[in-house]
């Protein structure tokens, strides 16, 4: 897996073939779609939609998304914080990562989560953090399995949608 920060063409768009391998993506996992309420078909999203979202992210002081690839095509993706908004807390945040559906259970989330430890680590942190939405149980297993812990249960700043806070010291 090689995995390398989101580079936007010029006027900050994506690369036409990239954003359609992005769309695709975030497609592929329509049943977290439909939990997180992010796009409103989740049926139906549109590379419009993803171009919209990613330049979100990327507007927010120290996020920067990391694209993972196999064989040469786009299989995960990463949304990480240096710093989140709280300025009390002092943990970078995922604030998502997802793998393309076909390529569930090959070990591919575990090995991109362990590559965003790492970078973090690099960079002297102690723990990271991120939200899973409580009712996301396939989530919560997956991260409870990479040793996360729950610290706390609160609503996510941006919906007011219930979530557990979850932390894995580094």
């Amino acid at each position: 897996m090689i995995v390398e920060p989101l580079e936007l063409g010029d006027e900050a768009a994506l690369p036409g073939p990239l954003l359609t391998e992005l769309t695709a993506l975030y497609a592929s996992n329509r049943e977290f779609q439909q939990l997180s309420g992010e796009f409103p078909d989740p049926a139906d999203i549109t590379p419009e939609q993803v171009a919209a979202s990613l330049a979100e992210e990327l507007a927010q002081p120290g996020a920067e998304v990391l694209l993972a690839r196999s064989e040469g095509r786009v299989i995960g993706i990463a949304v990480t914080l240096a710093h989140h908004p709280d300025p009390d807390d002092p943990d970078p945040w995922i604030g998502l990562l997802m793998v393309h559906a076909r390529d569930h259970r090959m070990g591919f989330g575990r090995e991109l989560a362990e590559i965003v430890e790492k970078r973090f680590r690099g960079l002297g942190r102690t723990g990271v953090k991120l939200a899973v939405l409580d009712n996301n149980t396939r989530a919560l297993a997956f991260w409870r399995a990479l040793g996360y812990r729950e610290t706390d249960r609160r609503e996510d700043r941006k919906s007011g949608r219930d979530c557990v806070v979850m932390r894995k010291a580094l």
